[in-house]
C-alpha cells in the first residue's frame, strides 16, 4: 500500500558541505532529519515553522513527494534530499512566501 505523507513543517537543513535549503515536511521527515544529523549525513536540521496552513501549494508539493519520494525509515545509511525539478521548486518558493519565509 501506497504511504500518502501530509506535510506540515517548514524546516532549514544544513548540509554537510554548510549550505542550507528549505524543505516542506513533517513530524516524521523532521525526526529522520534529526537522526541523520545524529549519524553525520547532515549537518543540521531546524524547524522554522509548524502546521503551516494546508494550502493549494502544499498540496500540489505533497503530491511531487508522494510520487517521487518514500519516507526514510530509521535504518537509513544516508541522507535522502528530496531533489525538486523546476517546478516543484516553484512551488517550494510559494509555499515559503505564503508563510513569510522567503
Amino acid at each position: 500500500m501506497a504511504q500518502h505523507e501530509v506535510l506540515d513543517i517548514i524546516e532549514e537543513i544544513t548540509r554537510k558541505d554548510g549550505t542550507k535549503y528549505f524543505e516542506i515536511g513533517n513530524m516524521v521527515q523532521n525526526g529522520r532529519a534529526e537522526l541523520a544529523a545524529e549519524r553525520d549525513f547532515i549537518k543540521e536540521v531546524r524547524i522554522l515553522q509548524l502546521n503551516i496552513p494546508h494550502s493549494q501549494n502544499v498540496a500540489k508539493y505533497e503530491d511531487y513527494v508522494n510520487e517521487h519520494y518514500v519516507m526514510q525509515d530509521e535504518s537509513m545509511d544516508h541522507w535522502d534530499e528530496w531533489k525538486k525539478d523546476d517546478e516543484a521548486q516553484e512551488i517550494v518558493n510559494s509555499i515559503l512566501k505564503e508563510n513569510h519565509i522567503a
